[in-house]
């Protein structure tokens, strides 16, 4: 644990929310487990399997020292994620962790809740991927598959999009996406649909064709999504809902799958579009293998000759 420790006693005081620590990333041997984010003003430690109570006296102690000196006078909140055995338990080291407040990146702002489950409303490693969407959405009709709270849908608007659809099966996941919306002063051009996607494909084409798809499945879903099977699905259905010269955005956060199987995808399911760059995952996001990292591919449909 000792290169967490380090990173805490080296750390700056961020404004936005970020990973400050990604040990899951295999760069720090023995640190393997350990994640530590900003979600100001709450820090947020994860640990993949138990952690001791010497553990947590210990970042508690870290976390106390650096915060004094960083933001002297200001209370320090930090809460410890436990995942372990397929569960999750929260643990408030110190200071008080409100039941969900809002975090800020690049200018936006999203809701976040650091005590239920495993997600907590906006995935950190995504960043590159809401930076590039903003800066190539304007004037286009945006499809959000997946859309979960729509952050990606924010970035979208914010950065000119005509309109943007977003889909997910979750209710309380699409509330807090208008949410953000609301957050960010977006009155107008989202819009939130609670269906399954794949008995809904019909009136997700109508409302086509679009300029940019953004697909950020779950890797594995019981009997929602799983990538390896249902991934085809998806890519095969492109070709339909771009317009000529659209782009695609597609994600896969699954270790366990390389690069390539996305690539091989394209080239059996959607051979019309041309892959043009995987996105850059933030530093702090560095692994050992970029195959276990996050994949965003860049994809398009050539326009008309």
């Amino acid at each position: 644990m000792q290169a967490l420790l380090d990173a805490i006693a080296t750390m700056a005081m961020p404004t936005d929310a970020q990973r400050i620590f990604h040990g899951r990333g295999g760069l720090y041997p023995g640190c393997e487990s350990w994640t530590l984010d900003a979600f100001r003003p709450v820090w947020l430690i994860t640990k993949f399997g138990e952690a001791t109570h010497d553990e947590q006296l210990a970042l508690t102690a870290a976390l106390q020292a650096r915060h004094a000196q960083i933001a002297p006078g200001e209370t320090l909140n930090a809460v410890l994620q436990i995942r372990h055995e397929g569960r999750s338990e929260s643990v408030v080291l110190t200071g008080a962790v409100p039941e969900s407040h809002v975090v800020t990146e690049d200018g936006a702002k999203y809701r976040v809740n650091l005590q239920r489950g495993q997600n907590h409303g906006l995935f950190l490693d995504m960043a590159e991927g809401r930076r590039w969407v903003r800066a190539h959405a304007q004037g286009h009709k945006v499809l959000n598959l997946f859309a979960y709270t729509c952050a990606f849908s924010v970035a979208a608007l914010q950065g000119g999009a005509k309109e943007v659809v977003n889909l997910d099966m979750a209710q309380p996941a699409l509330t807090t996406g208008q949410q953000n919306h609301q957050l960010n002063g977006i009155t107008n051009g989202a819009k939130f649909l609670a269906h399954d996607l794949f008995s809904t494909w019909g009136k997700v084409n109508r409302m086509g064709p679009y300029g940019l798809v953004i697909m950020d499945p779950p890797s594995y879903q019981k009997g929602s999504f799983v990538a390896t099977k249902d991934y085809a699905r998806l890519i095969r259905r492109l070709p339909d809902l771009l317009r000529p010269g659209g782009h695609a955005l597609l994600c896969l956060n699954a270790p366990e799958i390389p690069e390539q199987f996305l690539r091989d995808l394209l080239v059996a399911e959607a051979p019309e579009l041309e892959v043009l760059q995987r996105l850059p995952n933030p530093a702090v996001f560095d692994d050992v293998s970029s195959d276990r990292a996050l994949k965003v591919l860049v994809a398009r449909l050539p326009p008309l000759a």
